[in-house]
């Protein structure tokens, strides 16, 4: 029921940027969402057929240059072929797009904090206290709040990696991406409504484990929805909101 709970509270954002006094804070995040992901599709596009025959070539000679006693896994790869390719064509996409959204989100991290606040003032009729609106300070204060993050992530990124280039265990990689990337949105987009009011990194983290359901609730819809293409362009604004919904109704 939590994580029905938290998947809820990123459709609540759907709503909530179309408010009057919420609107105009949605502009430059959209802005940036459409030109980034724009960019990502068009890419993905000219790459992605190139990317998978190559991929395919390499596997075939993997399989080839497996030992005699090795045989039955160069059978067993061949025959789920049909099941491993979907798996890492998916599991690509949701790093694609997870990536792209760590860029979308370090470039428009001050605007997002001011959406934040305009969706926490429209929800309780009050904004943070310790908020402030000198755009080049919170500027700078919200890109070296969102490289601290990218570091956190980049550092439990590197395990899961690995683990795609293992044959077998690969086979798993792509679940464990989507259990991880779910569990990053959340801290990414719960972040903005909780640096509003000046809780640590550290505190915030420990927010998710007291609320496990919740943020893997919402972190998961948020990674499917990026990636799907369209849908992906307004994903920014609406998980901002979303993540503020939740925060103000779970604190």
């Amino acid at each position: 029921m939590q994580f029905l709970r938290g998947a809820n509270f990123f459709l609540k954002g759907f709503g909530l940027i179309l408010k009057p006094n919420i609107r105009r804070f949605t502009l430059i995040p959209l802005a940036i969402n459409i030109v980034l992901f724009t960019l990502l599709i068009l890419l993905g596009y000219s790459y992605t057929s190139d990317l998978i025959v190559s991929l395919t070539n390499k596997l075939d000679l993997w399989t080839e240059q497996l030992p005699g006693w090795l045989s039955w896994l160069g059978s067993i790869v061949s025959s789920f072929r049909w099941v491993i390719w979907p798996l890492f064509v998916v599991s690509a996409l949701f790093f694609l797009f997870f990536f792209f959204s760590m860029i979308a989100n370090l470039v428009a991290a001050p605007f997002n904090g001011y959406l934040a606040e305009a969706v926490e003032h429209h929800l309780t009729g009050d904004a943070p206290t310790n908020s402030n609106h000198n755009l080049i300070k919170d500027s700078l204060v919200a890109i070296a709040h969102e490289l601290h993050k990218i570091g956190y992530f980049i550092l439990r990124a590197i395990p899961l990696l690995i683990i795609f280039l293992i044959p077998v265990l690969n086979i798993a990689a792509p679940i464990l991406w989507l259990i991880f990337s779910s569990w990053m949105l959340a801290v990414e987009y719960l972040d903005y409504p909780m640096s509003n009011h000046r809780i640590p990194f550290k505190n915030q983290r420990q927010y998710h484990k007291r609320q496990r359901g919740l943020s893997f609730g919402f972190g998961a819809i948020v990674a499917f929805a990026n990636a799907i293409p369209l849908l992906n362009f307004i994903v920014m604004p609406c998980a901002v909101a979303g993540a503020t919904a939740l925060y103000c109704q779970n604190k």
